[in-house]
């Protein structure tokens, strides 16, 4: 099933069936299929409410939940197309506030796919068609879109006029893709830049932070840097963000780690920089206590994965699966952990820098229990549980995500880590939807 998506719903399953049919099988990047297909739609991405897009390796979709959060607290309605799904394919498609509902979601697909026979269009393409056009058909003040896979090419792209673009953090992920290495990864993101619309970043490596402005310059797009055009500084239990003639002081946010009160500045940084919107201070405040973002260092509720833990344990979830989330998580898990025993749970797709991600986060855990992430291609917990060993961290394998947390005798904190895919069955095992 392309991009792991089913359904409990006979009709949304009989329309992602067809898609697995007709889909090539595999990201495909370009932005001529997704314009023949809403050609044929009567280009209903023309036609959407205001359009904040927000790329980046890691961090756009805590970005964008801050953002759904600030325009929310301002009274405001708001498209979200986001993804992966953690659960529920519907995750991906807010309408207005409210995730998609089947039957909708279901007549969308249907119309996408009975006009796509001969362009063949990716899974990617189909659903972001889908998601246009729900969005344009409903009114809101606003839509929030997350670029897939990139920016340049990805098909979100084919947004003409946003109100304002967006860069989260950036690092080295989908190379076979992107190309190699972070300053090529960092042109690829810029690539959503538009003449005249201002393109708000993250501060950067030089020459990552060159090659951005590059593009932009080519694009006729102001570039808002961090550290430059803007600022931001965490401290205890405060942010604080400034541009020439505003400050404010928010509380950090719910959402745990230093990087996440980066992305909430980032947020308030492209609303700041924005005219088609009035946002107020009330509202950016209650985006820092408001906004939730599943699987991102989200501790679970007491559930059936908790209760295999001895009393006193505390079951940690998140899906950092590159080096770039791995860093803020291992600072994060640090913090928790105040000294007490760490054990990871790791698995990790066939397609990531597993080396590297353990590298990161092996100084903060005593154990690793290696597992596999079932119906997905991964790397073999054996081979997992042999870079942990060799860099002197005691090594288990388990079969299952239960079975590695029954291997847990002592109290301390459980992480359940390496792949968004893998957190969302935690999640479902743990009996906790993440919306």
């Amino acid at each position: 099933m392309p991009d792991h998506a089913t359904s409990s719903h006979v009709a949304v399953q009989y329309q992602l069936d067809r898609l697995a049919m007709l889909s090539p099988g595999a990201d495909v990047l370009g932005l001529e299929r997704i314009a023949a297909l809403l050609t044929r739609l009567g280009d209903p991405h023309l036609s959407m409410p205001p359009v904040f897009h927000v790329a980046g390796t890691n961090g756009k979709g805590s970005t964008c939940a801050f953002l759904r959060a600030a325009i929310e607290a301002a009274g405001l309605s708001v498209h979200v197309y986001s993804s992966p799904h953690l659960v529920r394919f519907n995750e991906r498609i807010r309408v207005a506030g409210r995730l998609i509902d089947d039957d909708a979601l279901a007549g969308l697909l249907a119309q996408v796919l009975d006009i796509a026979d001969d362009i063949r269009p990716s899974f990617f393409e189909v659903t972001t068609a889908a998601a246009f056009l729900a969005f344009a058909r409903t009114p809101a003040a606003a839509t929030i879109v997350e670029v897939g896979l990139g920016g340049r090419l990805d098909a979100t792209n084919v947004i003409v006029a946003p109100v304002v673009t967006g860069i989260a953090a950036l690092g080295v992920d989908h190379e076979s893709f992107l190309g190699r290495g972070a300053v090529t990864i960092a042109g690829e993101k810029a690539g959503i830049a538009k003449a005249r619309v201002p393109l708000v970043t993250m501060n950067y490596p030089r020459r990552s932070a060159d090659r951005i402005a590059q593009i932009a310059a080519a694009a006729g797009a102001p570039v808002l840097a961090r550290g430059r055009d803007w600022h931001s500084e965490t401290a205890r239990s405060t942010m604080r963000y400034a541009d020439p003639g505003f400050s404010i002081v928010t509380h950090r946010p719910r959402l745990i780690g230093a990087h996440q009160s980066r992305n909430l500045a980032l947020a308030i940084a492209m609303l700041r920089h924005q005219g088609a919107l009035a946002v107020p201070e009330a509202a950016y405040r209650a985006a820092a206590d408001w906004a939730q973002w599943p699987a991102r260092m989200q501790r679970l509720s007491p559930g059936p994965l908790t209760g295999l833990l001895p009393d006193g344990s505390e079951l940690w979830l998140d899906g950092a699966h590159n080096p770039s989330a791995a860093a803020p998580v291992a600072r994060a898990l640090r913090g928790i952990a105040r000294g007490r025993p760490v054990t990871l749970v790791l698995g990790m797709l066939a397609n990531k820098d597993a080396p590297a991600v353990l590298r990161l986060l092996s100084s903060s855990v005593g154990r690793v229990v290696a597992v596999p992430v079932p119906g997905h291609e991964h790397h073999d917990p054996a081979i997992l549980a042999g870079l942990a060993h060799d860099l002197g961290v005691e090594t288990m394998l388990a079969e299952s995500v239960e079975a590695a947390l029954a291997c847990v005798k002592t109290a301390g904190v459980v992480l359940i880590a390496g792949s968004l895919y893998l957190a969302g069955s935690a999640l479902v095992a743990n009996e906790e939807l993440p919306i």
